[in-house]
């Protein structure tokens, strides 16, 4: 594979890491906007939306938002996006207004990629040694025989991710809420995306409507 292609992959799959030798901070958030005094809260039932290019990526963290909450035990339904779309349907505003009013809600939580941020860098990899002992015709003497493997140079990337998540309510069709998570991955280029990073991103945003009081209990 070139390194043309690594990169391409890489941006593809919006840098989400590697699911060996590859660490991740937990996102940092902030509060982009704090709950608006006229939000009709707490929703009863949110359409969650992912704006991103990969159409796995968008379902990956769609799911892990709903199990986040399912998790908590309140009384808000959470509808994925994507579980009543394919790939062929069009991310369009009116393809999620039908979804809003199929499934009767009251708010669209969107989450969206605010900016992505690459470097790489040539990394020596880890030698391997094997060490073999022969005993010899004299007394307490030895024949050490030493053999390193050494691996060719590997690529390493880091990835500064930003997520913007907004809460719009469908009665005032206003956001009334909004957070931003920035999240540093390294990854190695030939390894693939590591799940964790969908959990801890849902994590997040699970963790602040809860806090905030804007899911129901």
């Amino acid at each position: 594979m070139t390194l043309k292609h690594s990169w391409q992959r890489t941006l593809l799959l919006f840098a989400l890491a590697a699911t060996l030798g590859a660490c991740a901070t937990g996102p940092q958030v902030t509060r982009l906007q704090e709950v608006s005094e006229n939000a009709d809260t707490p929703y009863k039932k949110i359409l969650i939306v992912t704006l991103l290019s990969s159409f796995d990526s968008r379902r990956y963290l769609e799911d892990e938002v709903v199990r986040h909450l399912s998790e908590l035990g309140v009384d808000t339904v959470a509808v994925p996006s994507t579980s009543m779309m394919d790939t062929r349907t069009p991310v369009t505003r009116s393809t999620f207004i039908a979804m809003v009013d199929e499934i009767d809600a009251d708010a669209v939580l969107v989450t969206q990629l605010s900016s992505l941020e690459s470097t790489g860098k040539v990394v020596d990899m880890r030698p391997e040694t094997t060490v073999n002992f022969r005993p010899t015709y004299y007394y307490n003497v030895f024949s050490v025989e030493t053999t390193e493997y050494m691996e060719p140079q590997g690529m390493e990337f880091q990835h500064s991710l930003v997520l913007v998540t907004e809460l719009f309510s469908v009665q005032s069709r206003k956001a009334v809420w909004a957070i931003e998570s920035k999240s540093k991955i390294i990854q190695d280029h030939d390894t693939v995306r590591d799940y964790t990073v969908f959990v801890d991103e849902a994590n997040a945003i699970v963790t602040h409507l809860s806090r905030d009081g804007l899911i129901a209990r």
